[in-house]
């Protein structure tokens, strides 16, 4: 069956309900959600039930939105303070860290088609070239294992893989472009050119995503508009024209958007619930429809051939290359431990970047580019397999894991964040009532007032006469303490 104009919202429903529905069993099981997504357009593919699916240029699209829409919603979801002691660490590990990547995997597989008897013929800078498109750790993948497994981890672990992943996709994908450009004209690989045009990737990049940060916080916060409603969609118009603009002017646009949502993540911002909620689901849809678009892509008896040497390739990758690239980076950090390290150096996850990555050597008709783009899908599978099923466990064995700090309260309600106070809820116990059951018998801070009382599935609204029982949860408002001390 092709997918055409009449039937895509058909089939692009169906598929995502099935996604969705698997996507529940799987989590019971440990199985990173977005395999099951990428496992459900393979099933329903062209070697599955039928689905024909082969435009390289409309998966590469719809990723390039997704992308940007996923790293937008990482970025808000980043706070400053926390990545701000492992900037230096994560800013290694996004550049020095894809390039060290890139070379040790390149000179493996040229090593192996050209010392051994593997099924693969690749020249010196067609295995760089494949080496790059998955020097990276993909955005989406991290994110949401971090994220769905509700993953703590100690030594500030957590915000250096967030700020890592979020941000080496650029350099990963000017190696890609610069390689394809060699290869197609023909000429020599020059280490000047290379770093050009990663000064003017990130240049560009950082300038624009900082300032688009800063304007889309101005407009939100000035522009009153009459429903709450339109301020995310309003949001989401700013991240797709920071991405193109920064594309335009020959700046990484993925880096643009990452940035543009710290700086959005992190600034006092009008209907932030609203906006929070709406980017959230719409990062969940395109997780899905992306990694749909790339399952239906493949030819999974294609992939039979190459299994040998994406094995290899893949071993190689997560035993040799990521842990060399990640000790060479962190060498110069010795407040970071061993077992620190060794964690790190397991969760280079490959996802669905390193797939869209491959799709451009095809569409640039790189000889070969098939067998790349083959190979890349492969090893991802590999990695979400291996290392997106035992992330958790590595935690817990390398004793990095700890409990996520709680969020939020327990009864659903938020405040603006003009007003600087906060929300807690507290579940009152028989010992908490031992000195009389009534409010004006808690000893509460100063500054903190009871808002609600929740008794089962009733609301109550509280005075100071109301009776208490154990089990009771009080909904408490108090002043943040930089303003109670402004007030002493």
């Amino acid at each position: 069956m092709m997918i055409t104009a009449e039937n895509i919202l058909l089939i692009g429903s169906i598929l995502i309900f099935i996604s969705i529905l698997i996507s529940k069993t799987g989590y019971k099981f440990g199985i990173p959600t977005l395999l099951l997504f990428l496992l459900v357009g393979m099933l329903f593919g062209s070697d599955g039930l039928g689905i024909q699916f082969n435009s390289a240029k409309d998966a590469q699209f719809v990723g390039m939105i997704a992308l940007s829409i996923i790293l937008f919603t990482g970025g808000m979801d980043t706070r400053f303070r926390e990545i701000k002691p492992i900037l230096p660490q994560g800013i290694l590990l996004s550049t020095a860290g894809v390039l060290v990547t890139t070379l040790l995997t390149g000179l493996f597989i040229y090593f192996l088609s050209d010392h051994t008897k593997a099924d693969i013929q690749l020249t010196l800078l067609a295995s760089l070239l494949l080496a790059a498109t998955m020097s990276s750790t993909d955005s989406a993948s991290v994110f949401n294992l971090l994220r769905s497994q509700r993953m703590n981890l100690k030594e500030n672990l957590r915000p250096m893989l967030e700020l890592e992943s979020g941000s080496n996709d650029p350099m990963a994908y000017m190696l890609t472009i610069v390689l394809i450009q060699v290869i197609g004209s023909g000429t020599d690989l020059h280490a000047g050119i290379i770093a050009r045009d990663l000064l003017v990737q990130f240049f560009f990049g950082g300038i624009i995503g900082y300032a688009a940060g800063k304007f889309a916080v101005w407009l939100i916060n000035k522009i009153e508009l009459p429903n709450t409603s339109l301020y995310p969609i309003l949001l989401l118009s700013i991240v797709f024209i920071t991405f193109t603009t920064t594309d335009l002017v020959h700046g990484n646009g993925y880096l643009a958007v990452y940035i543009a949502g710290v700086i959005v993540g992190n600034a006092k911002l009008a209907s932030r619930k609203e906006t929070q909620t709406f980017m959230d689901g719409l990062t969940w849809l395109f997780q899905i429809i992306m990694f749909l678009a790339l399952g239906l892509l493949v030819n999974p008896h294609e992939m039979i051939g190459i299994a040998g040497i994406g094995l290899l390739i893949g071993a190689f990758m997560i035993v040799v290359a990521r842990p060399v690239s990640v000790f060479l980076c962190l060498l110069p950090f010795r407040n970071i431990s061993l077992r620190a390290r060794l964690f790190v150096s397991w969760v280079g996850l490959r996802g669905a970047v390193p797939i869209i990555f491959a799709t451009y050597p095809v569409i640039a008709e790189i000889p070969g580019s098939n067998q790349l783009f083959n190979i890349v899908f492969f090893i991802t599978l590999l990695s979400l397999v291996i290392q997106g099923m035992s992330i958790s466990q590595m935690a817990r064995w390398l004793k990095l894991d700890m409990p996520q700090a709680k969020e939020g309260n327990a009864f659903g309600v938020e405040l603006p964040d003009e007003i600087d106070t906060r929300l807690d809820d507290l579940t009152l116990t028989a010992e908490m009532l031992e000195e009389g059951n009534r409010l004006a018998d808690m000893n509460l801070p100063q500054g903190t007032l009871v808002m609600l009382v929740k008794r089962g599935n009733e609301f109550i609204i509280p005075n100071g006469q109301i009776e208490l029982h154990e089990g009771d949860k009080l909904l408490l408002i108090s002043e943040n303490k930089q303003k109670k001390r402004q007030n002493l």
